[in-house]
């Protein structure tokens, strides 16, 4: 019969695991509702949104740019993955990109009027969304509905 700390540690793994669980499915949901939802609603994918949200909070700084190696570390998408997901933005005319003056290497990614346009018209749904999966009892969606 196992002793009170076995009982004990199989009670904090059982929750450990439980609150991963509900984590893991509270992302989904929220993935799978913010793809087809803003897709259908606003042209845009999750990690669309998240770029361009990520640049129009940039616009409060400065000089109202952004280097791409910068966005990237806070999009969490690979470099390859973000430099396509630009490319799309970019022909859609929601972003613009620009070469760094003082580094060659460097490309900065600005928000174009359309895509300042298209995330303030977003923005609501999005956090619509958040609310519905992150703070109300865990929905059961289906990513293919």
């Amino acid at each position: 019969m196992p002793g009170l700390d076995a009982v004990t540690a199989d009670a904090s793994e059982a929750t450990l695991v439980a609150g991963w669980r509900d984590l893991l499915a509270r992302h989904a949901a929220a993935s799978c509702a913010l793809e087809r939802e803003l897709g259908e609603l606003h042209g845009l994918g999750m990690s669309e949104f998240e770029v361009l949200e990520r640049l129009f909070e940039d616009e409060e700084q400065v000089d109202h740019k952004l280097r791409v190696q910068d966005l990237g570390q806070t999009v969490h998408l690979s470099q390859s993955a973000l430099s396509r997901l630009i490319g799309r933005l970019e022909k859609a005319g929601l972003v613009e990109r620009a070469m760094c003056n003082l580094d060659r290497r460097g490309i900065y990614v600005t928000l174009t009027e359309a895509g300042r346009t298209r995330y303030t018209e977003a923005r609501p749904l999005h956090r619509r969304i958040l609310a519905r999966t992150l703070l109300e009892p865990v929905p059961v969606e289906d990513c293919d509905a």
